[in-house]
């Protein structure tokens, strides 16, 4: 029996309007001298004054860095002046892309990483997986963050179809953890159930309240939850089998055709749709929580045209030959990816 690390979080806060406890949350986690905080220009704009209030109480240095995007030459210059802070902890505060960075950076240097999500797009908040613009389009094993600090509050100010991506993602581990059964059964990998059912049930939990979330509005601290279990599963699985499928690829896939379009939770909920008809599962039933949720169900609704869904199809397995999916049962020909998508709707 193959042997695979698991590495989790130690510490996770979620609470409401509690921005002003991540001072104490720091120290308790490992008492630092001094902190790297990594972040977008907005949400630095927005918490720099009740972050350093907070880690000014607990006499904690810090540094700002601004993360621009995540391309490796910009991640490389924060890189840099990070190394030059001796810090003791890295934070990545903001969207996927701030926590991603803060995370890669953290791996590079052998420093601990913390996260606070400012956004419940994706999974990333708690997983050890970065999705870095490089070439290869997939995102790659990082480290798993020391701890996780949310403030409900600050979530459900972001945008609403942040929240619906995030529900998008998180649809997605229904897609991938049948994916993961199947490449167990025909190559003989591990699969683990105890993260794949974690996985699915971070996914359940959308799709069996979808019906209420479309009538009240989405409950953002059981999103930020799911989120979280599902990163966790990843951790436990010690890859991101549980989370990431076929229709994970398709979103890779879609990265590179027509990158900036569509957020990554959004075209993994439409790369679902597809991929459980392939599979046989209900994708009616996919179709009809990430309607209620409000996320996209459509190439049109995220600004993606047929071609580009097309090719995207049809490239999608060959970014990751080595991870069996429901996509190496079937040649792809640019025929039968109209079909799919014409079928299912999505063009």
């Amino acid at each position: 029996m193959q042997s695979h690390t698991m590495e989790l979080p130690r510490l996770i806060v979620v609470g409401e309007k509690n921005i002003n406890e991540f001072g104490e949350f720091l120290f308790s986690l490992n008492k630092p001298k001094k902190v790297s905080l990594i972040s977008g220009v907005n949400v630095k704009k927005i918490l720099k004054q009740k972050i350093e209030k907070s880690l000014k109480e607990k006499r904690i240095k810090f540094v700002w860095h601004t993360s621009k995007d995540n391309q490796v030459s910009s991640l490389n210059q924060i890189q840099k002046d990070v190394k030059k802070d001796h810090s003791d902890l890295v934070a990545g505060i903001g969207g996927g892309r701030s926590v991603d960075t803060a995370k890669m950076v953290s791996f590079n240097l052998d420093t601990p990483f913390v996260s606070l999500p400012t956004a419940a797009s994706h999974d990333g908040m708690a997983s050890p997986f970065v999705s870095v613009k490089s070439d290869k389009p997939h995102s790659i094993v990082a480290t798993a963050p020391l701890g996780v600090f949310v403030d409900i509050d600050i979530i459900k100010k972001a945008p609403p179809k942040l929240l619906a991506s995030g529900c998008g993602d998180l649809i997605a581990n229904i897609i991938a953890v049948k994916d993961w059964q199947l490449g167990h059964k025909k190559t003989g990998e591990y699969y683990g159930m105890y993260s794949a059912d974690l996985a699915l049930m971070s996914a359940k939990i959308v799709m069996e309240n979808s019906r209420k979330y479309s009538k009240k509005g989405l409950d953002a601290r059981v999103i930020v939850e799911a989120l979280i279990s599902a990163g966790v599963a990843s951790c436990i699985a010690g890859s991101s089998r549980p989370c990431s499928g076929a229709e994970h690829l398709f979103s890779h896939a879609l990265d590179k055709i027509a990158p900036g379009k569509g957020l990554h939770g959004e075209k993994c909920g439409i790369g679902s749709i597809m991929m459980a008809k392939l599979q046989g599962q209900d994708w009616k039933k996919i179709i009809k929580s990430l309607k209620e949720v409000g996320a996209p169900t459509t190439a049109k609704q995220v600004g993606l045209t047929e071609d580009q869904i097309v090719d995207a199809l049809m490239i999608a397995q060959e970014l990751r030959p080595e991870r069996y999916t429901i996509l190496k049962e079937i040649e792809m020909t640019e025929q039968k990816a109209m079909n799919l998508a014409k079928s299912t709707k999505v063009i």
